[in-house]
């Protein structure tokens, strides 16, 4: 089997014309390769976005209901309101993120 054997611009038994339009095609890969590299760091920065918004909601609304529940243990009368009022922000929270996610991908 035969090894395929890098190209050399140098070589003096490639005619001219040849040898410009390897180096072209050589150039545009390396555009074309820069691209690639430069929307992949796009869509991780994009995914990072998200699953931060993501972990902070959810941090938040664990910390809510944790208070919620021991606000409620204290003053049984206020449980049903308590419950409204966290309820009301998690979904705000819900909010906030389908809306970043929803920036990231017009972006």
């Amino acid at each position: 089997m035969s090894t395929i054997q890098p190209y050399s611009a140098s070589s003096t038994s490639v005619p001219r014309r040849v040898s410009r339009s390897l180096a072209a095609i050589h150039d545009q890969g390396l555009v074309k390769l820069g691209e690639v590299q430069q929307q992949a760091l796009v869509q991780t920065a994009k995914a990072d976005a998200v699953a931060y918004v993501g972990r902070s909601a959810m941090l938040h609304v664990a910390m809510l209901s944790q208070a919620e529940q021991e606000l409620a243990q204290l003053v049984p009368l206020a449980a049903s309101r308590l419950q409204g009022i966290a309820d009301t922000v998690t979904l705000t929270l819900a909010e906030v993120v389908v809306d970043t996610a929803t920036r990231m991908r017009t972006l």
